[in-house]
């Protein structure tokens, strides 16, 4: 994950995202949260389906097992693989977006973009996504010899995707009946979009970050490809995580981020999400909101006191590993986001 800088984008398409995202709930005679008086009833009710934090917990060990996933490596492979075999035994459709991007210093990147589509029929759409490859570099390591090591990037990386593989897993689950005859715990199309390459980046080339999400918002897996939202998932499992309103996200969705937060305290974990304002984050949402034109949000800690980093003291390190991922955090992040998404009607 990337420090923070300024915007890499343009004001008109800022202009017209902050436009969509007032809308982007849809519906008529909306309360100030964007939704319905019916609709903000329902989500003031804590959903059925409970997030497992061991299971997520698992999925990310299950990445870390394969070693730092590196671009261009043997390990970032067989793990790319692993998440689409994941998502398939959910049930879920797959589609793999490969390129190969050029890195900062000229490294051409093997990328992989990873789709999964739960219900692909339908066309309202929402969509969650996550960052899935590692930093190659453990730049802000207190140990100087460790500098030039790749990060095992349990946090910064595979906690977004444990997350999204066990909402996959307990949509999957929840679904029951046949074709023609199934009961759904949701009403619209989810997408679950694992980015690649968006931690290669160097302070010194502000577009060298998110190289994979650049990507996919220029060429979107399909023609024409339009959801509600996004919720940007990034360093979702640490230690003493609080996650603050990010920036962007209050610009361009601001109505989303009222909605994910207050899901938040009616799950039950409004202190892992305090009415407070972060900092502005340059990460995958950027290109989604301002290429893409899709409003999107990004739930990231924010460590105000921290000396190491903002994003917490084994950001870009060797710590960043398994020892150091809470299933509190996990848990809480989940449920909130189960908390939204059952919520969501189709119009």
């Amino acid at each position: 994950m990337n420090i923070i800088r300024t915007s890499l984008f343009t004001l008109p398409l800022f202009l017209w995202a902050c436009g969509t995202a007032l809308s982007s709930c849809g519906g008529s005679q909306k309360s100030t949260s964007g939704t319905t008086a019916t609709e903000q009833t329902a989500e003031q009710t804590p959903v059925s389906i409970t997030f497992m934090a061991d299971s997520a917990y698992a999925f990310c060990q299950a990445q870390c097992d394969f070693g730092p996933r590196t671009m261009n490596s043997d390990a970032h492979e067989r793990c790319g693989q692993w998440i689409v075999q994941k998502f398939q035994s959910y049930g879920l459709t797959v589609t793999e977006q490969r390129a190969t991007l050029k890195g900062f210093d000229g490294t051409p990147l093997l990328a992989n973009n990873i789709i999964a589509s739960y219900r692909p029929e339908l066309s309202e759409r929402i969509m969650l996504c996550a960052h899935w490859d590692s930093r190659p570099w453990a730049d802000n390591d207190p140990d100087e010899a460790n500098r030039r090591k790749p990060v095992m990037a349990a946090n910064d990386g595979a906690s977004g995707v444990a997350v999204m593989l066990e909402v996959a897993r307990l949509l999957s689950e929840n679904t029951h009946g046949t074709d023609s005859a199934a009961s759904y715990p949701v009403s619209v199309g989810v997408d679950f979009i694992c980015f690649d390459a968006e931690d290669w980046g160097d302070d010194g080339h502000s577009d060298s970050w998110a190289l994979g999400a650049q990507h996919w918002a220029a060429n979107p897996h399909k023609a024409g490809y339009r959801a509600r939202y996004g919720i940007l998932l990034d360093m979702v499992g640490g230690q003493q995580a609080r996650f603050y309103r990010e920036g962007y996200s209050m610009q361009y969705a601001p109505q989303l981020v009222s909605r994910v937060w207050q899901a938040a305290q009616t799950a039950g974990f409004s202190s892992y999400f305090p009415q407070q304002d972060g900092g502005y984050i340059t990460d995958d949402h950027g290109p989604v909101n301002e290429v893409a034109q899709i409003p999107c949000i990004d739930i990231i800690p924010y460590y105000p006191d921290c000396e190491e980093s903002s994003f917490g003291p084994t950001w870009h390190t060797l710590s960043d590993d398994m020892q150091h991922i809470d299933r509190n955090t996990l848990r809480a992040v989940g449920q909130t986001l189960l908390q939204v998404i059952v919520n969501e009607k189709a119009q």
